[in-house]
Order: structure tokens, then C-alpha cells, then sequence
């Protein structure tokens, strides 16, 4: 889709309610409801993060979704494909600032040319006990992206029309601690699988733009 016209129908994306869970609950994997239940004292204490679902113009102005591929190290979320963004520290106002801060640190992308447009609804995310706030913004330039080494393997670069394609959806096989594979709704873009919270905001974040470019 032409930027231009992405950029005048997300315009009207303050005015929609958004589709929270019932949207998320679409991508959820189903052992879900089992770790939060097991989760119930630790989410009490849980750490909080905010992160970024850009779009921006590529070099024929159509219309991407930047998402990044985190490095291979000892933790949860190792080599994992998830939004730029990062946890709240001492010096961000919000969420909103961590996520924009951490876009730039992560990706290169300048704060100045970052627009945030909306907010989105939060997910729990288990294994790390984080509180995950996801932000929707643009970059009306195209960016010239720098990764932070040390924590991005690759940026991946989702085209509006691959992400809305139906045939991205996909089912992954997932090892549970329980030692039992599980089949888990996912995405597949640009040959990435993605599932988990990612995958539950990249729902909400779907079903909102259908409705503001319907």
C-alpha cells in the first residue's frame, strides 16, 4: 500500500476503540491461561517495558512494518523476532519514551522522526515477567536503520500487503515445560516464524488498521 494513503487513513486511528484481547486472544498460544494462573503472585511485582510498532515508507513509498531479530544469548527471548523497544529506565518519563528511546538505540531510527499515533493494549509476558506496552507510530522518512549489534541479528522488513495476507498465518510446534509439543497460532513473515506476545500484538495491531483502511 502507498505510504501517502496508509499515512491519511491512519489518521483516524485515535477515534477507533481498540480490539484488545479479543484480538490478541486470536494469536494466544492455548497454554496461555495455565502460566498466567501460575504467574499470579510473580505478575504482581512484574517489570514493565514499551515498544514500538513502526511503519514507514521504503524507497518506492509502499507502506512497511520494521520488526528486528534479536541475538542468540543465555535468556528467554534469545534469537526471538519481536518489536524494538525495551524495558522503562530511571531516566524515561513513560513508556511511550523507553519505547521511542529504545527504537533509536536498537534500530537508529531519531526520535525527531518518530511519531506516535496511538497506544495499544498490554500483554503479560511469562517467562520474563515483563508488563509489555506497545506503541503504534510512523516515521514519514525512510529510515536509514543501524542495528545495536550487540543485541539485533537482522532487521526485518514486512511489507502492509505480505502482513495483511491471510496466508501469513500459520501454526508452529512449541516444546512446553511440560515436556508436551503444542500447536501455537503464528505468523509467518518474510520466513520468520512469529508467535507468543509479539504475535498477540501484531493481531491487535492487524485488526486495527483493517478497520481504519477499510
Amino acid at each position: 500500500m502507498n505510504f501517502d494513503e496508509f499515512l491519511i487513513a491512519v489518521s483516524k486511528i485515535k477515534n477507533i476503540p481498540l480490539p484488545a484481547e479479543a484480538s490478541q486472544f486470536k494469536m494466544s498460544p492455548p497454554f496461555r491461561m495455565e502460566l498466567l494462573k501460575k504467574q499470579k503472585q510473580a505478575m504482581k511485582n512484574a517489570k514493565k517495558a514499551g515498544v514500538l510498532a513502526m511503519f514507514y515508507p521504503d524507497y518506492n513509498r509502499e507502506t512497511n512494518l520494521i520488526l528486528i531479530l534479536r541475538k542468540t544469548y543465555e535468556g528467554v527471548h534469545s534469537a526471538q523476532v519481536g518489536f524494538p523497544g525495551g524495558k522503562l529506565e530511571e531516566q524515561d518519563k513513560s513508556l511511550q519514551e523507553a519505547a521511542v528511546r529504545e527504537t533509536y538505540e536498537e534500530i537508529g531510527v531519531p526520535v525527531k522522526h518518530i511519531e506516535v499515533l496511538c497506544e495499544l493494549t498490554e500483554v503479560y509476558i511469562p517467562p520474563s515477567n515483563f508488563y509489555v506496552k506497545p506503541f503504534l507510530g510512523i516515521s514519514k522518512a525512510t529510515p536509514e536503520f543501524m542495528l545495536q549489534e550487540d543485541e539485533v541479528e537482522a532487521l526485518i522488513e514486512v511489507s502492509l500487503t505480505h502482513f495483511f495476507d491471510d496466508n501469513s498465518l500459520v501454526t508452529k510446534t512449541v516444546s512446553t515445560s511440560y515436556n508436551v509439543d503444542v500447536e501455537v497460532p503464528a505468523f509467518k513473515l518474510n520466513g520468520h516464524i512469529v508467535w507468543g506476545a509479539t504475535a498477540m500484538m501484531l493481531s491487535e495491531i492487524k485488526d486495527l488498521l483493517k478497520e481504519t483502511l477499510h
